[in-house]
Parts: structure tokens; sequence; C-alpha cells
């Protein structure tokens, strides 16, 4: 039945406006900033969902340092920490979509990393893909760049005689500041290949680890990610950590330190200017008072990095015996030793200063528990379970790493890797309390705070 005049009338109106509609999309620019190099491979799957950060674990960075806005990860740049996935990849294809805001970017994304950061560093043992633009030496590139950091290792093609290890690109193929640029990372047997804005432009082999967490880097600078996608590839059978007895590969581990606040700390206005925060570190110049947890914990594994910042001064310091006593001379005077000192400072336990891991400049070494040690009302076991079974601590301003674990009234310390205090008994210790950094007089700075509660264990 043919339609009636108004009817037709109208119709054609409409025609009109959708042939003039089209033909204004289809000269209207894509979605700003998209790449024509993202992939329609059904076999890449979302690892960021667009909308939050599940799936994701913040590793040692502010919640305000990663935030998603419309689609994106967004990354404050502070302070320079990471962002890992919860799952660990062997061989597989990432793509994903980056740019920068300022000129002089800086950021990163690991690969085969390691779940926690090594001593002394804010970033993990992995595969660094560099992710920066405004930058260029005879060492690095802007250009995308890919390096072993902290104790991975990789051969590189394309070295420079000063870029050690690092693989440099073949070309330049980067878009400048506030401009989308498109990566695709594949892994897979032991190599790495880096493709810019659509073309293969770094390469390694034989990276060792080749299985880890992918890491997102905060380095000072905002940075936005989206689009990320990975395509798993079959495994080779790859060792996610040659060393086994590496705790730090532990996921269970909580930050106590933000980076940018004190949040969950007791800091108060008697800290302030003296407890302060240093990017991923805490700087204490020996003054003020102890910093304590908010929170109580009862058992747990403790890891906690510091390092000495004052001046080391040759000092007589006193020499103590494998069962706790002081050493004497021949004519019976308590022994002391020519030691180069720089302070004094500890880690309270369950809200007790006698409960006390020491840090300090003593030949005996960092890790014992001066309050048990030396009261005379403890028996031989305990004062002597107490005293370091050796001296692991690193020389004075080189970083020094502590895992501590309390479990029920028995202690465990590991400095650097060496165990020092092995289940000591603290008779009389509370079943639960706070953490407390310590005031002793000495300026001191700490970093890498984690803490895994131990329940039903």
């Amino acid at each position: 039945m043919p339609l009636p005049t108004q009817f037709r009338v109208l119709w054609l109106q409409a025609l009109s406006c959708g042939l003039v509609l089209a033909a204004a999309a289809s000269l209207a620019p894509a979605q700003p900033g998209a790449t024509e190099h993202l992939t329609k491979d059904p076999d890449f799957k979302p690892i960021f969902n667009g909308s939050n950060l599940d799936g994701w674990v913040n590793i040692n960075t502010a919640p305000s340092t990663w935030q998603v806005k419309e689609g994106v990860i967004v990354c404050s740049g502070k302070p320079t920490g990471l962002l890992r996935t919860q799952r660990s990849f062997e061989n597989f294809i990432l793509e994903f979509e980056w740019k920068h805001l300022s000129a002089e970017g800086n950021g990163g994304l690991f690969v085969c990393s390691d779940a926690l950061p090594v001593r002394g560093q804010p970033f993990t043992r992995a595969i660094e893909v560099q992710v920066m633009l405004g930058g260029e030496g005879d060492w690095y590139t802007s250009d995308g760049d890919i390096f072993p950091i902290h104790g991975a290792t990789m051969v590189p093609e394309n070295p420079r005689p000063k870029g050690g290890s690092r693989a440099f690109p073949t070309e330049k193929r980067m878009k400048p500041a506030g401009e989308w640029n498109h990566y695709r990372v594949e892994v897979n047997n032991g190599d790495i290949s880096l493709a810019v804005n659509g073309k293969v432009v770094t390469r390694g082999r034989k990276l060792s680890p080749r299985i880890g967490y992918i890491c997102l880097e905060s380095e000072g600078s905002e940075l936005h990610f989206r689009n990320l996608k990975v395509k798993d590839l079959p495994a080779s059978g790859g060792s996610m950590d040659p060393a086994a007895d590496r705790i730090e590969m532990s996921t269970d581990f909580k930050p106590l330190f933000t980076g940018v606040d004190f949040a969950g700390w007791k800091h108060t206005d008697k800290h302030k200017d003296h407890w302060e925060v240093d990017d991923w570190t805490i700087d204490f110049d020996g003054q003020s008072e102890d910093l304590w947890s908010e929170q109580s914990y009862k058992d747990f594994i403790l890891i906690a990095d510091w390092r000495w910042t004052g001046k080391a001064v040759d000092n007589d310091l006193p020499v103590i015996l494998p069962n706790g006593d002081q050493a004497r001379t021949d004519d019976g005077k308590p022994k002391t030793q020519k030691t180069p000192e720089a302070g004094d400072s500890g880690i309270y336990l369950r809200g007790s200063s006698k409960s006390q891991v020491n840090m300090w400049c003593w030949p005996v070494g960092s890790g014992e528990v001066y309050g048990y040690r030396t009261d005379a009302g403890m028996s031989p076991e305990v004062r002597a379970g107490v005293t370091p079974k050796l001296n692991a601590d690193s020389k004075i301003g080189d970083w020094n790493r502590f895992v501590i674990t309390m479990k029920g009234d028995r202690l465990t310390v590991v400095l650097n890797g060496k165990t020092v205090i092995d289940k000591a008994q603290l008779p009389g210790v509370a079943e639960s309390g706070p953490i407390a950094l310590q005031k002793h007089g000495s300026p001191i700075q700490f970093g890498n705070l984690y803490i895994k509660e131990l329940k039903g264990d």
C-alpha cells in the first residue's frame, strides 16, 4: 500500500538527514588518540577491565597513585613504585596504549617480575620495557629500550658500547607528549621483542627469569595506560624463581608505607619535620619520638629495608659473646673493639621496647633483642638465642633488609639473606601489639616496609 503523502515527505526528510549524518561521520576524526594498531585477535584477553583495578596489586605506592578515569589507568607518578598483575605470565603477547602528558615523561613496563621490590630499591627484579619521552643519551633512548634490572639478565640485540645489557631500538617511532603510543610486547621461550606503533624495533634474548608478573611503573610524571590485553602462548617450562628461598616472591605481603604520607602510622605534630616522606622512603633525623603503627599484629612476617644516613665515626664498641655476655680482657675488663659507628635504632614488636630487633654497628651485628639479652632474669638459653649468630650487616650507608618472623613467642630474624636469630624464645612477650620504628638519636632511612599476617599457620 502506498504511503500517504505526508508520511512520504517525513520519510524523505529522515532519509536526507541520515545521509547527511553518515557523510559527516565518514569525514569526522576517529576516537581521540585511537591507533590503527590495536589487535582484533579474539585470543587477546583484557587484563584491565576499564572500570577499576580488579586483577591488579598496588605493590608499594599510595591509593592515589593509580586511578581509573574514563577507561584509562591514570598514574600520578608519585611515589616511585609499581602496580602489578595478580597472576604471573610466562610466554605471552601483551599490547597496550600509553601517553605522557609531559614532554619529558618517565615510566615503564616490567615483565618477568618478582612480586616485591629488591633490597633498597622501589623496583623489582624484572625485565624493563622503557616508557619514556624526551630523553636521549649515549646509554639510553626514549624510543623503546629493553633492559634487565636488579638481578635479572638478558642478552641484548643492537646494544651500545655504554649501554651494558640494554637493547636499543633500531628506529624512532614514538609519538610526542599528549598522543597515544601503541606497544606490542612478545615474551616467548626466553626471547623478548617490542613493536612501537606497528613495527618491531627492540629485541633481547635469554631472559632470566623467564616467568613473572607484569608491572606498570610510576616514576615521577603523570602517565596514562589503556587497552591492556594479553594473549597467552604455550608454556615452555620456565622457572618462576631460580633461587627457591626468595621470600620476596610471596604475594601475600601488604605495604605498611604509601610513599606519599604516613597513613596507617601514629604520625603527630611531634613527628613532623623529623619523620619525613622522601618519595618511596622514610627519612628520620634521629630526633622526635618512636613512630608506631596504628594497627596491632599477632603472628607475622615483616620485611623492612634500612640504612644509616649519618657520618660514621670510629668508636670502641662492646664485644658480645655467643652466650650473650660481654667478652672480657685478660685482666677482667669489658672488652671493646674499635669499629665504625653511624648509629643505633631498632624495630619494636608487639607494642614493647623490650622485644626490640636492634639495628646498630656493634661487632656482634644487628638483629639481636637487647631487652632480653641483657635481662639477667632470663635463662642462658633465652639470652643466647637472642644473640646474633653472625654479623650480616651491609657496610655503613648501604641498604640492609630484615625479614622478621614472629610466631607465638618465637622470633626469627634474617638479615640480608642470612639467619642471625633462629626461633629464639621471648618469654612473656605480648600476644599482639603494634610495631614501631625506634627513635634513638641516629639518622636513618627506612623503605620497603611490608607485612604478612600469619593466621592459622
